[in-house]
């Protein structure tokens, strides 16, 4: 996890496409910008990136599930709970589940858990669109690769896109 880049997913642990979920591995780093003021002597991983990591494993499920060929982003977070601290040295598991994917939008359930303990979840929102920018899909394709994320048939970075698509529910 590189904290000051929103690079929040580590690894993929598990992804399911048939029951359209996904689990991730995430490793707090031990030390970070961000703990120098959260806070001085007690070094804690703000609550909104905890959002961040559940929000970006479901994004990187949705991609999966579009094959890459829509880019997914954040539009809200609902039902939100943060319920314990993390703290530096720590692994996040995240588990998402796509609930509902139509007109635009993608609802998924996530859940954040340290050493099988729920720590945070939250109800995902996020818009999914063409991609804005070749240069967004080339990045998310190789993030894709880094994390380990079974890429299927999915095009490479500067290939057209596959007409192959999540059948909405």
């Amino acid at each position: 996890m590189r904290l000051e880049y929103f690079q929040m997913i580590d690894k993929v642990l598990e992804l399911d496409l048939e029951a359209r979920t996904l689990r991730t591995a995430n490793t707090v780093p031990d030390e970070s910008p961000i703990f120098e003021g959260h806070f001085p002597g007690h070094p804690l991983l703000p609550g909104v990136l905890l959002f961040e990591i559940m929000a970006q494993t479901s994004g990187m499920l949705a991609l999966r599930l579009h094959n890459y060929d829509r880019m997914a982003f954040l539009a809200s977070v609902d039902k939100g709970k943060l319920r314990t601290f993390v703290t530096p040295g720590q692994v996040i598991e995240v588990f998402s589940r796509l609930e509902h994917d139509g007109s635009g939008y993608a609802r998924l359930k996530a859940e954040g858990r340290v050493e099988g303990k729920l720590v945070c979840n939250a109800d995902i929102t996020l818009k999914t669109m063409p991609f804005p920018a070749p240069e967004l899909r080339g990045y998310l394709l190789s993030t894709a690769k880094r994390i380990g994320m079974p890429m299927g048939d999915a095009p490479a970075a500067g290939e057209g896109a596959c007409q192959e698509s999540l059948t909405h529910v």
